[in-house]
């Protein structure tokens, strides 16, 4: 007995002069990184905990709220794994009416919208564009539909903007501002290729647009650059019209160049895609073939019948995806799918407000959770680190943890969610030192100057405290 207590004695004395050891080598890292040219016009928060005790191992700023960036995805993945569930996944049902007998018009097809980011998604074999389409094209033949005349597209709790507030007009036309809606279509993405000239100052040419953009043109005002300047380019959407502008630069001498953008209007984009592939698979298609969205209030057909669901891969599934490539569109979908399931309209308000409601009893209030949208790309977002350690800290006790854990990217060595934004880098995540201590740790620094990489390693110094 006097063994075990000795052994004990023993373990806590060397727990606390390790975290000692790891606080003081924090403070005087602190004291060096926040006194660097970099962050001479700079705020920057720390927050450092013991991932088994909760003791607080150092913290800085730990209650001052600042725009997170991405590290914000980990507060709404998490908030989905309790609201939702690992194995929620999306269903998006199509359905038909048959014509009466006193109609000469062919068949309408409905589609009732769920929120689904991941259709038409090529990060999984069975949700891919060619995959989905085909399995909705046999669900025509087997039913025995030849003609069709109208695509109705359900809105149900799907009617608010696609557009979080807060999100800047340079952002929203290119593949990482991809709003979400009730509709979503290879995650609302498509590829523009570019040619560029021979000299500085040449125009840039639009050699290619995949997929085909429905109603929609892009007009290039781009200019060729100097070699190494990379992608300047942005794409600009347009607002009342059907005609976009790309603008920037592109290296001199490129001839397929390409940058992503973000569909216009992905509803309208599937809708054609479907009815351009039943048409190619032998099912007539109207002259007068139209796409008409319809308010949950529009009263389905008493001779409705559903003809097919698409079933999205599992949230677990999702979340991963999610936080491994930090997809914007997917933190907005699921923000709205937070209140969808509550039967309420599926904005991004009412989504927050959900979220808002489960982490308060927790003690996080709405203003230490300041925010905006579900992905962090706003600027306006302010969250502290403090939060963002309670909550992974929270995660940590669930059962789902394990794929949480394995969706977070490593960086330095360590398992953390990164963020950026303009002259924003934050970092939040765990781990494991090499004498066996567990952390758990967020650190947010906005407003530096100078090049981010070089803010990225001096943050990796203060972190490697933590090793």
């Amino acid at each position: 007995m006097k063994r075990i207590v000795f052994c004990l004695i023993v373990l806590i004395w060397v727990q606390t002069v390790t975290a000692q050891t790891v606080s003081t080598k924090l403070t005087a890292a602190w004291k060096t990184f926040t006194a660097d040219a970099q962050m001479k016009h700079a705020i920057a928060s720390l927050y450092v905990i013991d991932a088994k005790t909760g003791k607080v191992v150092f913290e800085s700023n730990s209650t001052t709220g600042l725009a997170p960036a991405s590290t914000q995805k980990v507060i709404t993945a998490i908030t989905a794994y309790e609201l939702l569930g690992k194995d929620f996944r999306y269903k998006t049902e199509f359905g038909y009416a048959r014509p009466y007998k006193t109609r000469v018009t062919a068949t309408d097809f409905y589609i009732r919208m769920s929120g689904d980011p991941t259709l038409g998604s090529w990060r999984w074999k069975e949700t891919s564009e060619n995959a989905v389409l085909g399995r909705i094209v046999n669900a025509f033949k087997k039913n025995n539909i030849a003609d069709f005349e109208s695509c109705i597209i359900r809105t149900e709790e799907w009617t608010g903007e696609s557009i979080p507030d807060g999100w800047i007009w340079q952002d929203v036309g290119n593949y990482y501002g991809a709003g979400t809606g009730g509709l979503n279509w290879r995650e609302n993405q498509f590829d523009l290729t570019l040619r560029s000239g021979k000299e500085i100052g040449d125009d840039v040419s639009v050699v290619d647009v995949r997929p085909r953009l429905y109603r929609y043109t892009i007009n290039s005002l781009v200019r060729s650059a100097a070699r190494g300047t990379d992608d300047r380019s942005y794409i600009y959407l347009p607002i009342g019209d059907s005609v976009g502008v790309v603008r920037g630069t592109i290296p001199v001498n490129e001839q397929k160049f390409v940058i992503s953008g973000s569909m216009p209007s992905p509803e309208t984009q599937f809708a054609y895609t479907l009815m351009d592939s039943l048409e190619r698979a032998g099912i007539e298609r109207s002259p007068a073939a139209r796409v008409v969205r319809a308010v949950k209030e529009y009263p389905l057909p008493d001779n409705y019948k559903v003809l097919h669901v698409e079933t999205s891969p599992p949230l677990d599934s999702i979340v991963y995806w999610f936080l491994k490539k930090s997809i914007n569109l997917y933190g907005e979908a699921l923000m709205k799918t937070f209140a969808a399931v509550q039967k309420k309209e599926a904005t991004t308000a009412n989504g927050l407000e959900e979220l808002h409601d489960f982490w308060k009893p927790f003690g996080l209030s709405d203003a230490e959770l300041n925010m905006v949208d579900g992905s962090g790309l706003s600027p306006a977002n302010r969250v502290t680190t403090r939060s963002l350690v309670k909550v992974l800290q929270y995660a940590r006790t669930r059962d789902w943890f394990p794929g949480f854990y394995q969706a977070l990217p490593e960086y330095n060595g360590m398992k953390m969610k990164s963020g950026t934004i303009g002259n924003v880098k934050a970092f939040c995540g765990y781990h494991k030192s090499k004498a066996g201590q567990e952390y758990i740790f967020a650190i947010i620094v906005n407003n530096y100057n100078g090049s981010s990489s070089a803010i990225v390693q001096k943050i990796y110094k203060v972190l490697d405290g933590l090793k």
